[in-house]
């Protein structure tokens, strides 16, 4: 039975899938570390005082039979923090993602003068209409 779950595991890449959440989730913490503790403390310089994030429109209020109030608001308070929560996060996960990772070159190609399909720029035969093509 565990040579059967570790051949699961190899062939289904359910290993692969479960570091990629936990490094997700990491990462996720690490991002949200930068931008509470680095980025959040000199924005909050420019951001109006007070707790701006509980600004509501109030709808209508309720009694329930405990008497409990119930409030029906909009709360665009929180929605605009929550936006800029997402710009900001973004924007940090972008600024990371496009130094730390390697970037990809795009493959050269050409345009077949047969068929003018796009081809590989060192094929020697277009994989689409099997023209022979020149050296380039």
């Amino acid at each position: 039975m565990l040579s059967d779950f570790k051949t699961f595991l190899l062939k289904t890449n359910a290993l692969a899938l479960a570091i990629g959440v936990i490094i997700g989730a990491t990462t996720g913490k690490v991002v949200s570390a930068v931008v509470d503790d680095l980025l959040m403390p000199p924005i909050a310089l420019v951001m109006p005082p007070g707790d701006w994030r509980q600004a509501q429109i109030e709808l209508s209020k309720a009694k329930d039979a405990d008497g409990k109030v119930t409030v029906n608001a909009i709360k665009y308070g929180h929605f605009a923090g929550a936006m800029i929560d997402f710009v900001i996060i973004s924007f940090v996960v972008y600024v990371i993602s496009d130094k730390l990772l390697p970037k990809e070159k795009p493959a050269e190609t050409k345009t077949c003068s047969e068929c003018l399909e796009t081809i590989p720029s060192g094929a020697k035969r277009c994989k689409f209409c099997t023209a022979q093509l020149a050296a380039v």
